[in-house]
């Protein structure tokens, strides 16, 4: 037994990342330990030859653990064996596993440690002295035949761990060797799958801030239902009117025959085939003359009715039945629609359930004169909306001039701005709303998609975090609804009229939709470009054909009954479907409110009422003491000098402005001393030369 050193060195502290050699360096490091082993063993007191051929057999050792493959981490052996003296070769080994740190770009990944082929098992012989502390490859590249390496192993993860090849150790190293996983010769066999101790982990990016909004269904218990009619009464009713209907017509020499009656809420319609060679014509011209015999007012005939080969003659019922809210609210389809923009309108006169989608029409107007039911439609609307959609998925942007009709919504959280009221700041509410329709289609331009519904599913397999590592926000839809469009033109028309132009033209793939109503359809509220961009409508009752041509391009809707009863023309449809609304009272609406309002507070924009108070100061400005208060006045002082004559006309003209701020910036001129007092028709005299012109321009700081 060979003499105990005297003294071991302690094994020095293992390195976080071994060094990485190249092959030219692992050779030189291996002949250099060789030779000193020789020199070592030839100095002993029991030399022995030191050769490089076969060594004689050593008794089997322990297997030791293979190290796991590549990207679990490096693995380090250490020695815990206590005597060293009987037991020359290490044969209790540990395995200490340490991350590893991937070489950079131009770095060689650190070979792997070689095993020892069965047929011709590679010889190291060593001294116990120091040594490198890394010996990735155990063959000289000159005399010994390269080992077979350790090959990673790309099988599933096991909990089972192959053991090695015997391996035979000569000396014992005095420092821990590292045996790296790095790296695979291509000229090595494959072998036995190995256990693969690797996991690929994704980065979790955090999700938007969503709105704290959170607001439970909400209960259709709030509304009310409507009363049974008598059916009794309705029979005798459809066939007293269906053998008079026969009877006017036989009278007036028309042979026809009853097909059948689809009696609605409010209106029957009798359905009648004319004899062969009757012309339709010559029934549509004795709508009068049936409405005389049936006792009955505004009897209205579709000839023909679509979809059938027959002549309907819608007569008013006796008995009009109230279509109320919560009966078509809790209805399968309105439950089973999947567009949060469902709404309900109402039943058709065979007592269909009529829903409209707001995302398909897209934008809707609404017409009809004072009393008819448009405002109730109004509220139908929007309840069915609040009913249908989330804070997160419909926000409201509401503007009532009549003040009184839609402030029962303050405080909901769908609202992104308080109900505007005045008519100025309206101006600037639609001003911000092509604002957002713009920025919003810049975004789905940046990330490559064409409508809401795209870009809003894109964010949300990306976790809201786009290409650039930037925050991808959740549109909601928004609902611009206006009350009443007149008086909007009265007090900004060129204003209004643009920016719902832009809207109505634009703002469809954007999820934004508009809802306009008013209660005077003449040509200079509706104009041609907005009935061109707007092609939903729904007419109420009107006083004249003209209204009616107005808002649906046809007559037929000074026929209709009032309080509630409609012609509803969606994008598409040939004719008009003459609809009887649902109906819902202030009390149904305040308690709906007023649930919402108790379950989530309204979270209102700041920015956006910012923008809006800023436009409606540049509108007002002109009521300002101050003669520079209006941003318009230096041009219009301009303009005047040029013309040589002031009036409100040219101002309108020239400065495209309406008549109501027009009229303000001539009395400011009037006070400034630039125009003269009014003298009836005749344009006001102007009190300035250009030359005074160009002096108060400059004393003033405007720009001539």
């Amino acid at each position: 037994m060979e003499p105990k050193p005297e003294s071991e060195p302690e094994p020095e502290a293992i390195p976080s990342a071994p060094p990485v050699l190249t092959e030219e360096e692992q050779a030189q490091a291996l002949a250099a330990l060789l030779d000193h082993a020789q020199a070592a063993a030839s100095s002993s007191e029991s030399p022995a030859p030191l050769t490089r051929g076969p060594l004689a057999p050593e008794p089997e050792q322990p297997d030791l653990p293979l190290p796991p493959p590549a990207g679990s981490g490096h693995y380090v052996y250490v020695d815990n064996s206590d005597d060293w003296d009987d037991d020359p070769f290490f044969t209790n080994w540990d395995i200490e596993q340490f991350p590893d740190e991937e070489p950079e770009e131009g770095e060689e990944a650190s070979p792997e440690i070689s095993q020892e082929s069965e047929t011709e098992p590679a010889e190291i012989v060593a001294e116990a002295s120091p040594a490198p502390a890394e010996l990735s490859d155990c063959s000289s590249p000159a005399t010994e035949p390269a080992g077979e390496p350790l090959q990673e192993a790309s099988g599933e993860p096991s909990s089972e761990t192959a053991p090695a090849e015997p391996t035979e150790t000569v000396a014992e190293p005095t420092e821990t060797p590292v045996v790296p996983a790095n790296s695979t010769p291509a000229s090595s066999p494959a072998p036995a799958a190995q256990p693969v101790f690797q996991a690929t982990v994704k980065p979790i990016r955090p999700a938007p801030k969503t709105p704290t909004v959170e607001v439970p269904a909400i209960p259709t218990s709030l509304l009310e239902y409507s009363p049974e009619p008598d059916m009794d009464s309705v029979e005798e009713e459809l066939n007293a009117n269906g053998e008079k209907l026969i009877e006017t017509l036989q009278s007036f020499g028309v042979r026809a025959t009853m097909l059948e009656a689809c009696r609605g809420p409010a209106v029957t319609r009798y359905e009648l085939q004319p004899a062969a060679g009757v012309k339709i014509s010559k029934i549509t011209n004795l709508s009068d003359d049936i409405a005389l015999n049936l006792a009955a007012t505004g009897v209205r005939i579709e000839a023909p009715i679509p979809g059938k080969a027959a002549v309907g003659i819608e007569v008013p019922n006796r008995k009009v039945s109230t279509v109320r809210m919560r009966e078509l609210i809790e209805s399968s389809a309105f439950r089973r629609a999947e567009s949060p923009l469902t709404t309900v309108l109402g039943r058709d006169i065979a007592g269909e359930l009529v829903m409209a989608d707001l995302a398909q029409m897209p934008h809707l107007l609404i017409a009809g004169s004072t009393g008819s039911g448009k405002s109730v439609c109004i509220n139908s609307l929007i309840v069915s909306l609040l009913y249908k959609s989330t804070p997160q998925e419909v926000r409201f942007l509401m503007i009532d001039p009549k003040v009184v009709e839609l402030g029962i919504y303050n405080g909901i959280p769908h609202l992104i701005v308080p109900v505007v009221t005045d008519p100025r700041k309206a101006a600037g509410a639609l001003g911000w709303a092509v604002t957002e329709m713009l920025r919003r289609y810049q975004q789905f331009a940046a990330n490559n998609v064409r409508d809401l519904n795209s870009y809003n599913r894109l964010a949300q397999e990306r976790n809201y975090i786009d290409e650039q590592g930037m925050r991808m926000e959740h549109m909601p839809q928004i609902v611009i609804i206006i009350d009443e469009l007149a008086d909007l033109m009265m007090a900004a028309p060129n204003e209004v009229e643009d920016s719902i132009c832009r809207l109505a033209q634009m703002a469809r793939a954007a999820g934004m939709h508009l809802v306009i109503a008013t209660q005077r359809p003449s040509v200079d509220v509706i104009t041609g470009i907005i009935k061109a961009n707007i092609p939903s409508r729904i007419a109420f009752a009107v006083s004249s054909q003209v209204d009616s041509r107005t808002i649906l391009d046809m007559g037929g809707a000074e026929k209709l009954l009032g309080r509630g009863d409609m012609l509803f023309s969606p994008i598409g449809n040939n004719k008009p479907t003459r609809v009887q609304g649902c109906f819902i009272d202030d009390r149904e609406i305040e308690a709906v409110v007023e649930f919402i309002r108790q379950a989530a507070s309204a979270e209102y924009d700041e920015g956006v009422m910012e923008e809006i108070e800023r436009g409606g100061t540049q509108e007002q400005s002109g009521d300002s003491d101050s003669p520079e208060g209006d941003p318009m006045i230096p041009e219009a002082v301009r303009c005047v000098v040029e013309a040589g004559q002031a009036s409100t006309s040219l101002l309108q003209r020239r400065l495209r402005l309406g008549y109501a701020r027009a009229g303000r910036l001539v009395d400011e001129m009037e006070q400034m001393g630039v125009v003269g007092p009014h003298e009836g028709s005749k344009p006001r005299q102007v009190l300035i030369t250009w030359q005074q012109y160009l002096e108060m321009a400059q004393n003033r700081g405007w720009e001539s």
